[in-house]
């Protein structure tokens, strides 16, 4: 019996060890995993709306009324404050093109006026520039992941001009 009562306290030491050295940070890790593919599935969704917007309204050189829809219609995930306008951490971009005949790339879309039946672009291509996920770094003191820019290009759809009475819609 003496045999029995030195070795009572090692399993609680064992399963201490274990737990602090290896269930909590596994189970933070799948928390900070998921949160990272919600946000991640929410920028893509957010990229995707934005241009099928920007494909179906008037086009806009600075494509102001894509960023006001995109600002105000940002997914909800737990990084949402950083697509807000107030808070610009990430950069919202929309640009539109053409295509060129010949060689078939994208070359930057310019016209004189804006929003008209005449001057509509090919393409337009709406993307999230200089986005860091940074949720449970912050207290760890680390730097964030860097997330890619998730462009979205799609072929305009009218442009939110209707060609029968000359006119474009907002």
């Amino acid at each position: 019996m003496a045999g029995r009562k030195r070795e009572s306290g090692q399993a609680l030491i064992e399963y201490s060890l274990l737990y602090a050295a290896v269930i909590v940070p596994f189970t933070f890790g799948i928390i900070y995993l998921a949160q990272l593919l919600w946000v991640w599935h929410s920028m893509v969704e957010f990229t995707r709306d934005g241009a099928r917007y920007a494909a179906t309204h008037c086009w806009e050189s600075g494509g102001e009324n894509v960023l006001q829809y995109m600002y105000t219609h940002v997914p909800i995930n737990v990084e949402q404050a950083q697509f807000s306008q107030a808070n610009a951490n990430a950069q919202v971009t929309i640009a539109y093109s053409t295509v060129d005949p010949d060689s078939g790339s994208l070359t930057d879309f310019s016209c004189d006026t804006d929003c008209s039946v005449s001057c509509v672009p090919d393409v337009v291509t709406v993307s999230v520039e200089n986005y860091v996920y940074g949720k449970f770094f912050g207290f760890l003191k680390l730097s964030g992941v860097a997330m890619p820019p998730w462009p979205t290009t799609v072929p305009m759809e009218g442009a939110g001009c209707d060609s029968a009475t000359a006119t474009c819609l907002p």
